[in-house]
């Protein structure tokens, strides 16, 4: 019987955790966060390998290298200028970290494809898996899967 696991992830399965290495990887995720939490685009990039992705995995839309990971993050922070990340759960291995987080803000430019912004309070789940390169021990960008509803305008329900 033929495996349905790709061999690139059973070694990744197989990797044995490195107390080192796995606070290396605490810390460059803190890193990252405080510096979302900041909107520091360059202290993000920091946290990032050269060749990084970001991909909105059930968007079908990604960004190549720091150049794509800077626009996103400015399209990002111009949508969501008050975006707040509330972590609910966090794995770090030796394959990177994997969070779940809600996330609010008030959606004042359009994003990606949703729907055209009002100014309106929005809220949603996101998961994120934060790939780890043990060669350059930084990140190799973002998988991102959020669920996004359509804000209720509160004319139209008044």
């Amino acid at each position: 019987m033929q495996s349905n696991v790709r061999s690139e992830v059973v070694r990744s399965i197989r990797r044995r955790l490195d107390p080192d290495e796995y606070r290396a990887i605490r810390k460059l995720w803190i890193a990252h966060s405080a510096a979302e939490d900041a909107h520091d685009i360059p202290g993000l990039m920091a946290t990032l390998t050269e060749d990084c992705v970001y991909t909105m995995v059930n968007r079908g839309v990604s960004w190549h290298r720091k150049e794509g990971a800077t626009r996103f993050y400015q399209q990002l922070l111009g949508a969501f200028p008050d975006i707040h990340f509330d972590l609910q759960n966090i794995v770090i291995g030796p394959q990177g970290v994997f969070e779940e987080a809600f996330v609010t803000g008030t959606y004042e430019s359009q994003w990606l494809d949703l729907p055209e912004p009002h100014g309106e309070h929005v809220e949603f789940n996101v998961t994120i898996l934060f790939p780890w390169d043990p060669n350059h021990r930084l990140f190799s960008g973002e998988r991102i899967y959020f669920h996004f509803q359509e804000p209720i305008h509160r004319a139209a329900v008044e």
